[in-house]
């Protein structure tokens, strides 16, 4: 073992189930930091006398962080290992959790969140590059399908628990509770090996980091991939930021039967991973990529339609769940594909895929 911990090793089954779940958990900073809260972003910006579109930016900037966090903390870890990163993340996210729980004012909120997510963006990247470091190929489709079961219940409960913490605490419990989940999360960590063994790490500066971005940018295939993607997260993060005030003050639901709701649409997420999970046995990622994005059209236009049309609530959820399936079955295919040519960039390939993703999600 070296300083950083075990190296890696493909995992034997008897500890791929448990790694999976460990993965999968600290894959989960995007999610809670955005989907706990959303119940009570209204009365948030009553609270702090803001706009609804202020409120918002709360929203954006953790958006942003998680955008940036990425870009720098995927090359460091290609280079220092992917255990310190990770560490020094959550830490950073427990503190960042505490201090949003205090903010005075909108502004202060705004500014905390964009820390917030740059340091929960070490649990993202870091995550997806070391799935790069155990897996290949159709393997790693897979895996990055059986995470978003896992990772996609956070967005199922996280909404549902803010929305039944509102009935006892305010908004500002909503944070000391993520404070309290990232905490959890730092043990969770420990229990990692290090992926990336020494002699796969990167020496040099600036000169090698700039390298690195030049070879995954260059690569058509990771642009095409990344901007397909990128897409996706543009329907999914209007959905997240907009959705309470159309569903809450649009349709007069109540704030815990909006967590509901929103958890309803999040187990179509989970459905669209586990679906695609199992059409990797049988067809690569290539075949399945094109197929389930044509499915993501035509569910995204038939959501367009009822809200043009001022559809009944039934009607507009219905088509809202089949949009957010499509989200669980083309993006594990296209995460890996993005993926799979740069082992020897896999921390700059994910920080690059995942940064795209938030920053268009975040405009």
């Amino acid at each position: 073992m070296s300083a950083d911990g075990p190296q890696a090793v493909p995992p034997p089954i008897a500890r791929t189930r448990r790694l999976l779940f460990t993965l999968g958990a600290l894959s989960t900073f995007g999610p809670l930091s955005i989907d706990l809260y959303l119940p009570a972003l209204p009365a948030l910006a009553r609270q702090l006398g803001a706009s609804d579109g202020a409120a918002q930016w709360s929203i954006s900037a953790c958006m942003i962080g998680l955008a940036v966090g990425q870009l720098f903390i995927g090359p460091l870890s290609d280079r220092i290992g992917r255990r310190r990163p990770l560490f020094v993340g959550v830490v950073t996210y427990t503190v960042a959790s505490l201090l949003c729980a205090a903010a005075p004012s909108i502004e202060a909120l705004i500014v905390l969140r964009l820390v917030q997510g740059l340091a929960g963006s070490a649990g993202m990247v870091v995550v997806e590059a070391m799935v790069r470091d155990l897996y290949e190929g159709r393997q790693m489709a897979r895996i990055m399908s059986l995470l978003m079961l896992i990772g996609g219940f956070a967005p199922i409960v996280a909404p549902v628990i803010g929305g039944q913490l509102l009935y006892v605490v305010d908004w500002r419990g909503l944070f000391v509770f993520l404070a309290a989940i990232s905490a959890v999360l730092l043990f969770v960590a420990l229990t990692l090996p290090e992926t990336l063994r020494p002699e796969h790490r990167h020496a040099g500066g600036m000169d090698r980091v700039r390298e690195g971005f030049s070879a995954v940018a260059g690569d058509r295939l990771f642009v095409g991939c990344a901007l397909g993607s990128s897409i996706g997260s543009i329907a999914l993060f209007i959905y997240i930021s907009v959705s309470a005030f159309v569903i809450e003050d649009g349709y007069g639901v109540s704030p815990q039967a909006f967590s509901l709701i929103f958890g309803i649409n999040s187990i179509g997420l989970i459905l669209g991973g586990w679906f695609n999970a199992l059409l990797l046995r049988r067809f690569t990622p290539e075949r399945l990529l094109v197929p389930e994005a044509l499915v993501a059209v035509v569910a995204g236009v038939g959501t367009a339609v009822a809200a043009v049309l001022h559809a009944p609530l039934w009607v507009f959820l219905t088509s809202l769940f089949f949009t957010i399936m499509s989200g669980g079955l083309a993006s594990p295919n296209a995460t890996a594909l993005a993926l799979v040519r740069h082992p020897a960039n896999a921390g700059t390939a994910a920080a690059l895929l995942g940064s795209t993703g938030f920053l268009f999600g975040a405009l």
